[in-house]
């Protein structure tokens, strides 16, 4: 009787430092690895993402074609409803132009709304000690028609985008990155298939957010291979606000020029960080 008291008595006087161990690990945010995210093809939200974070995009870019100018436009809002998973809503645009190399009489593509992009990332593996990300994640876009043929209806189709995600962390500044999958799209009742497969390397300047970087978008389609070779920077302008400049060099110069793209990030102080401090 008396061990079992001491027992008892025992474990009731550790339940107070077994209580604040818990709590204390209860409020220990979850591992998250600091990777350089590529800005053309860039990630769903953060690898590891934590609750409560969330950002907004705003792009602009410019693609010199054959016969047309292409200028796109995009507004992208990001956000963690649990750790680890990021979800996102993207409205892209895109505007055409005629150049001087096209004959006045030459239609151009219809101006649109590309389509409404709902996204999800998940981060299933994280470790600080190999500094490494491990991701799947999926999109879909309800691709939709030029603003001149909305009397015909406003979707035209569907686009199907699972993918993956492989980033590694190489000492304190140097970051490589993996992204690919097939992409299929759907439209009048035929299917058409490619498969992306983008690499990016980064160096992320000391002290900084700042980064040089190289991105290399490939692409495997039915009508064969192309690669479009994209150098880009990143630059801090304040504390939450950033800027991502990108230039595309395509390796097939036949129907697409040079291009250019402008990303703004803003991001918005983390709920889940203000709460823990």
């Amino acid at each position: 009787m008396n061990t079992i008291k001491t027992s008892v008595l025992a474990i009731m006087l550790a339940l107070p430092a077994f209580a604040a161990t818990a709590q204390r690990d209860s409020t220990r945010l979850p591992a998250k690895v600091l990777h350089a995210e590529p800005l053309f093809i860039d990630l769903i939200r953060d690898l590891g993402a934590r609750k409560g974070e969330r950002e907004w995009n705003v792009g602009m870019g410019v693609t010199d074609h054959d016969k047309f100018d292409e200028y796109t436009a995009l507004v992208e809002y990001e956000f963690a409803p649990l750790n680890r998973l990021g979800l996102e809503v993207e409205l892209p645009f895109t505007f055409y132009s005629r150049n001087q190399r096209a004959p006045n009489d030459q239609p151009l593509p219809g101006n649109r709304l590309n389509g409404l992009k709902l996204a999800a990332q998940y981060s299933f593996f994280v470790s600080e000690k190999l500094q490494s990300s491990l991701a799947v994640g999926y999109i879909h876009e309800f691709a939709m028609k030029p603003f001149n043929m909305y009397r015909h209806g406003l979707f035209s189709g569907h686009v199907f985008s699972p993918f993956f995600i492989a980033a590694k962390r190489w000492g304190s500044n140097f970051h490589t990155l993996i992204y690919t999958g097939p992409v299929l799209v759907r439209e009048a009742g035929h299917i058409e298939s490619s498969w992306q497969h983008n690499t990016s390397f980064h160096y992320l300047i000391p002290g900084s957010k700042n980064f040089l970087g190289i991105e290399l978008n490939k692409e495997w389609s039915t009508a064969g291979f192309d690669m479009t070779v994209r150098p880009q920077f990143r630059l801090t302008l304040a504390d939450n606000l950033l800027a991502g400049i990108v230039t595309g060099i395509p390796v097939n110069r036949e129907a697409q020029r040079l291009s250019s793209f402008l990303r703004l990030i803003y991001e918005p102080a983390h709920r889940e960080s203000r709460k823990k401090r």
